[in-house]
């Protein structure tokens, strides 16, 4: 992979994280945030895969490459899940 490819990827990677940074306050300590996830799963899917898919059809990406990248993107909704799930169970800790 090509550097500039690779920096690029990097930049979307800081992005995808500021994303979810921005996500994670929409936490409803409630335990309600599957629309979060859902909103969060949808950004990358209209904003990361068809740029990734760009990348692969020039030929700047492999398949593994491109594979790898989208499993690193869709690996941060389960991420944010994770952080999810400790806001809830640190509001309910507060509750009690």
């Amino acid at each position: 992979m090509e550097e500039n490819v690779i920096k690029e990827l990097d930049t979307l990677k800081e992005m995808l994280n500021n994303w979810k940074r921005g996500f994670l306050t929409w936490a409803s300590p409630d335990g309600d945030n599957e629309y979060v996830l859902l909103e969060f799963k949808e950004e990358i899917n209209s904003q990361l895969y068809p740029y990734v898919t760009r990348l692969l059809e020039t030929k700047h990406l492999s398949e593994p490459e491109a594979r790898e990248f989208m499993d690193y993107c869709y690996g941060q909704v389960e991420d944010l899940r994770d952080q999810l799930d400790k806001v809830e169970t640190n509001e309910s800790i507060k509750e009690v």
